[in-house]
């Protein structure tokens, strides 16, 4: 079994994931332990493991954390297959980087942004994504007005992702109450393969 072990500690998000990502795209790496000294980076990498794969084992011991990965075929082929299956419907990207819509009066923006998250799921099958930053990150915490909303969504099977960086920036990572919590390296993904995008800021 081929192992590798790389130290993330100190680096910002998303350089723990990319650097991961590297790891295990040179070649045939069976297992990987990743280092980081934050929770966001912890589930990012976590996260990116799983979608590569991989069986994935957490420890903390204090303040750092230690992600271990252990690659399962069955896992991986299935995810080919899943990635392989055409979709017939577009793909469309909201990116919402504020917690207010539009610029003016701050009580009819927020109003406005709660109309908004609550008719998304006229889309139907076409909304994809719902990728949070900036002031966006503070719809998904408890206490939100459009959390039970946002929820709903991913219930339906919409992929929501709420940046790390911003909510560690505001201190509010462990609020967070639905959706992944994700990195740049996924949003720049979920932009390249989308077929329309949506922005909010």
């Amino acid at each position: 079994m081929t192992e590798e072990q790389i130290d993330c500690r100190g680096l910002a998000c998303p350089t723990p994931v990319l650097k991961t990502k590297e790891l295990i795209e040179r070649g045939s790496v069976d297992q990987v332990t990743v280092l980081v000294d934050n929770l966001a980076a912890k589930e990012n990498v976590g996260r990116f493991l799983s979608m590569k794969g991989y069986q994935v084992d957490a420890e903390e011991r204090e303040g750092n954390f230690s992600i271990t990965g252990v690659r399962s075929q069955a896992s991986s082929c299935e995810m080919l297959q899943a990635e392989a299956q055409p979709s017939e419907d577009n793909k469309i990207v909201v990116l919402v980087a504020t917690s207010h819509l539009g610029r003016g009066d701050e009580e009819l923006g927020r109003k406005l942004m709660i109309n908004f998250i609550g008719t998304l799921k006229e889309m139907g099958s076409e909304l994809w994504r719902l990728i949070l930053l900036n002031e966006g990150v503070k719809l998904a915490i408890e206490g939100s007005e459009v959390l039970e909303q946002i929820q709903e969504l991913e219930k339906e099977g919409i992929t929501i992702l709420v940046c790390g960086t911003c909510l560690t920036h505001f201190n509010i990572l462990e609020k967070k109450r639905v959706g992944e919590t994700t990195n740049m390296l996924d949003v720049v993904t979920s932009l390249q393969v989308a077929d329309k995008i949506i922005n909010l800021s």
